[in-house]
């Protein structure tokens, strides 16, 4: 692997799960492997879960860290090329993707979508460009469109908890929120989930009001509804997330009644275990009564974001040498 940044990096998923699994069971095994490596985790937003299990899976690794919290401590950057930088920029992506990468042996990044501009988002502009011109390889730690760390660390809770001889059913399903927000997780746990299903490992549903349909390429091979009560039935996992329009592009459209999952909702499935990728508004996107309950998996799954960033960091780490 040369860079992570989505499920289309990794040439065999169950291998990397393995891995992880394997990295949870003895942590410190290939502490050589990170010896005098350092890796930079470049933040423009918040994070609480991606900062601190990739910089403990990076120590677990022999690895230095340093941390860069761009959006209060670094420069203002200019992305575009051909302009003449006389406004509030003050320097350009090319410098200092560059300069980054003469410090650090992997840098990972992690810039939010500002959900005004579709194309603008969905190219993906800044990050490829970070890659280009850092020199380095890259982990992303969520971009405008994917967080592929949270969804290794997903489909690695699913197969730990799976005791099942059959496949489990697996749904994705829409929750309410007073904002509006990316489609990063939703869109990279369902190219997630579609992976794992052409592999025969899962069977996969989305689950929506009208309006909220994710963009398709992420989507192949889905089962898709607006009916969260049909989508649940039978369902032995359910991941629970919002997500802005993609049609109506970030805007919070007007959704019925009865979309954040409670008890109730959960007495048609296969006693299905709940996630969550965090932070959750509590009794707005997932009831309190399920978050503390036993169906839900959130504390066990924020647990596996460490072991998946090990899982990632090493393989990278195995390719400089």
């Amino acid at each position: 692997m040369k860079q992570f940044t989505s499920v289309n990096d990794i040439a065999d998923i169950n291998q990397l799960v393995e891995a992880a699994i394997a990295l949870k069971n003895d942590p410190y095994s290939d502490q050589q492997l990170g010896k005098n490596k350092t890796l930079g985790l470049v933040f423009l937003n918040p994070s609480l879960r991606t900062r601190l299990s990739t910089q403990k899976a990076a120590l677990n690794l022999g690895m230095n860290v340093m941390v860069m919290n761009m959006d209060k401590e670094g420069w203002a950057l200019e992305t575009q090329d051909g302009m003449v930088m006389n406004g509030s920029t003050v320097e350009h992506i090319r410098e200092a993707a560059a300069v980054m990468g003469q410090y650090c042996d992997i840098l990972g990044l992690r810039s939010f979508p500002k959900l005004k501009d579709r194309e603008e988002d969905y190219s993906e502009d800044f990050f490829n460009k970070f890659i280009k011109y850092c020199g380095v390889p890259v982990v992303s730690l969520e971009s405008a469109t994917r967080h592929p760390l949270q969804s290794l660390a997903d489909l690695v809770t699913i197969r730990e908890t799976w005791k099942g001889a059959a496949k489990p059913k697996v749904v994705l399903a829409w929750a309410p929120h007073v904002k509006a927000l990316p489609q990063a997780v939703p869109n990279s746990f369902a190219e997630w989930m579609c992976k794992a299903q052409q592999e025969g490992l899962v069977d996969f549903t989305i689950a929506h009001p009208a309006g909220f349909e994710l963009n398709e390429d992420f989507t192949p091979g889905a089962a898709i509804t607006h009916n969260l009560e049909e989508a649940l039935t039978g369902a032995d996992y359910v991941y629970v997330k919002n997500w802005s329009s993609y049609q109506d592009y970030g805007k919070v459209l007007p959704f019925p009644e009865g979309w954040m999952l409670t008890h109730e909702h959960l007495k048609v499935s296969n006693d299905a275990k709940v996630m969550h990728c965090l932070p959750v508004r509590r009794d707005l996107e997932l009831s309190s009564e399920v978050l503390d309950g036993p169906h839900s998996l959130v504390i066990h799954e924020a647990g596996n974001r460490l072991w998946a960033a090990q899982a990632v960091l090493k393989d990278l780490l195995q390719s400089l040498s």
